[in-house]
């Protein structure tokens, strides 16, 4: 996924995620520093998964654009 995706279609792209996806994409997000145990992950809900994988994405947009 690109953090350059306008933020309504971000919003629906993260929206369809499941579980495992959201893991896989914070696990792998390299923008901004992430640090969240794989034990916690497991155990937070998706729900507030994809609000903080939301929240790293147009966090990492406001920054390359600043930059």
């Amino acid at each position: 996924m690109s953090p350059q995706q306008p933020v309504d279609q971000l919003a629906q792209t993260i929206l369809g995620y499941t579980k495992e996806q959201c893991i896989h994409e914070l696990r792998s997000f390299r923008d901004i520093p992430l640090d969240f145990t794989d034990e916690w992950m497991e155990r937070t809900s998706v729900e507030m998964l994809r609000h903080i994988l939301m929240a790293a994405y147009t966090t990492s947009q406001r920054y390359h654009k600043a930059g």
